[in-house]
């Protein structure tokens, strides 16, 4: 592992979303004696079989695992997730907004304890402030996942585009890591996502059987 770079990771099928995207990572203050590269999965089966392709074939310690229609506004982001993940080498992965409490029902966003920020657009959706450095929650939404150690993403059982953030947090979980989500005095980033719900249905089922033990209190 190359502890000197950063992978931005996408899987695409708009390459204008895409260029958009890179264009705001370019903008972005890259720290003294760092690297950034990008992997572009195009036409990849599901959203884990494009980022284990991505994750096989960087070297970079630091991936960041993005949506192609997700564009980061904080131009210190490099130096921060940086800063989290030496200062918390327990940290293993981090998002913008998800939940401390996954409910029963496996959908993050109904949970009493949200935390973070992300503009939908050009609407804040916001959870609980993050007060101190990280706030330690179970689940992140997949627009930015953010990693500093490589876990497989379980190709095994999600096919298709949903749900393979909450299992990919909770395997990070399983190996004794941490999920965290950091403190945003302002948003670090703008998801300009239309819903698409094709297979989302099935995808829950299967988490919610894979990983019952992890919801609820």
């Amino acid at each position: 592992m190359n502890p000197a770079k950063i992978c931005f990771i996408y899987c695409v099928n708009n390459e204008q979303l895409l260029l958009e995207s890179w264009s705001y990572i370019e903008r972005l203050h890259v720290p003294r004696g760092f690297s950034i590269e990008n992997r572009i999965a195009r036409g990849a089966a599901s959203m884990t079989a494009g980022y284990n392709w991505g994750m096989a074939n960087s070297d970079a310690k630091y991936k960041v695992y993005l949506h192609q229609d997700v564009n980061i506004i904080n131009p210190a982001f490099l130096h921060s997730i940086i800063h989290y993940f030496n200062k918390y080498p327990h940290l293993g992965l981090m998002g913008v907004i998800g939940a401390k409490i996954l409910p029963h029902n496996g959908i993050w966003w109904e949970s009493n304890l949200t935390y973070g920020k992300v503009y939908h657009f050009h609407k804040l959706l916001a959870g609980h402030e993050v007060i101190h450095d990280i706030e330690c929650v179970k689940v992140v939404d997949g627009l930015i996942l953010i990693t500093q150690y490589d876990l497989p993403w379980r190709e095994d059982i999600f096919k298709g585009w949903h749900l393979y953030d909450a299992s990919q947090c909770l395997e990070f979980i399983k190996a004794g890591y941490q999920v965290g989500i950091p403190a945003q005095p302002q948003a670090w980033c703008i998801h300009n996502a239309y819903d698409n719900l094709t297979g989302y249905h099935e995808n829950l089922q299967i988490l919610i059987r894979e990983y019952a033990p992890f919801m609820g209190n």
